[in-house]
């Protein structure tokens, strides 16, 4: 089994050129051919010899990811379905050389708006923290993705040259596979890699700390958290993270950084008819989160199997947003996109035509 060149670092690609008798800038042109030219193959790096790119293939490949199937809906929105390696291991490397990985899926969503296209992307296959109204909460936690296959996926998509932003909220929690998640915000951002603003990346994140705290140290992306109920004791019915990782203590921690510049902290609320959609419940929003730089994103749910509430209805979502702007806290409801082919929020499975 090879290993993937990409999701490395030109110092780590310049180590291997050496290895294989090649010259050290080697490794700055073979960075170049993926994060710039997003080539596929080291044959196509034609700027390195011919011998030199024989013995590079010989123990190695690009790595990118293989496209299953796209799905498009009505409203132009895309679903990508990719085969990924992954690994229960969590560490760099851990699905980069073949050993010891399990075959799977996971789903990346290209989101059309005006000018932008924002790639929803994944970082797990599956998800361990078990959110009651989220499908890949509910088909359990098959591996982490490598770096290699995160950036397969702003690479593989049709849109690749067009893409304007990204948002780390599809299939996993990002905190759980933290190290592949900053080595790809690594190759997404530094000059050598896709030369991204940070102010083009928003991770989203139920507050696993304290890969939060590191999260928030080391890197200058946005930030979005996954609020949906205010009261510790419901949230925990649906969000068993709670437990582990209250709210109060994600909040508490979020208020030590500056989010009124130009980073932002926005948090993501989905509504459940009859269950966290009153006014008690806007109430105790605006309490948690009063004097905070922040925004709240309110999400029509997206029926599942097996869950026993509806999405609350249009008037009802306008009551607590206008609550909220009402109390001074910046609050908007999202547009759904891409539901008809299963790509809204919490919707995303990684199956074969969602069989």
């Amino acid at each position: 089994m090879k290993t993937r060149l990409l999701g490395k670092t030109p110092e780590e690609l310049r180590a291997i050129a050496v290895e294989e008798g090649l010259p050290a800038f080697t490794g700055g042109q073979i960075a170049q051919w993926m994060y710039k030219k997003k080539v596929r193959s080291i044959d196509a790096m034609t700027n390195i010899s011919k011998a030199g790119r024989e013995r590079l293939s010989e123990k190695y490949e690009v790595g990118v990811s293989p496209v299953l199937s796209c799905m498009e809906s009505s409203d132009g929105t895309r679903k990508y379905l990719l085969e990924v390696s992954c690994s229960h291991r969590s560490g760099l490397g851990a699905a980069d050389s073949g050993e010891g990985l399990e075959k799977s899926a996971v789903e990346a969503v290209m989101i059309p708006d005006e000018d932008r296209r924002t790639l929803c992307v994944s970082s797990q296959a599956g998800c361990r923290m078990g959110c009651r109204f989220c499908m890949t909460g509910r088909q359990g936690f098959h591996g982490n993705l490598s770096a290699a296959d995160i950036i397969s996926q702003y690479i593989a998509v049709d849109e690749s040259d067009d893409l304007t932003n990204t948002v780390f909220m599809g299939m996993g929690e990002p905190l759980d596979n933290y190290e592949n998640v900053l080595r790809a915000i690594t190759v997404l951002t530094e000059p050598w890699g896709f030369g991204w603003s940070p102010k083009r990346i928003t991770l989203s994140s139920i507050g696993v700390l304290p890969n939060l705290r590191r999260f928030l140290d080391e890197t200058r992306c946005h930030l979005a958290i996954s609020l949906h109920d205010p009261l510790p004791a419901e949230r925990a019915q649906i969000m068993p993270v709670q437990k582990a990782y209250p709210l109060q203590d994600v909040l508490d921690l979020i208020r030590q950084y500056d989010f009124s510049g130009q980073r932002r902290v926005s948090f993501e609320y989905t509504m459940f008819s009859g269950l966290n959609d009153d006014k008690v419940h806007a109430d105790a929003l605006i309490r948690l989160l009063r004097g905070m730089e922040c925004r709240v994103n309110l999400i029509r749910f997206h029926k599942i199997p097996d869950f026993p509430y509806g999405t609350s209805p249009a008037p009802v979502m306008e009551m607590f947003r206008d609550r909220l702007c009402s109390a001074g806290i910046t609050c908007t409801i999202r547009a759904s996109r891409g539901e008809d082919i299963y790509a809204a929020c919490g919707m995303l499975a990684g199956r074969h035509n969602n069989e």
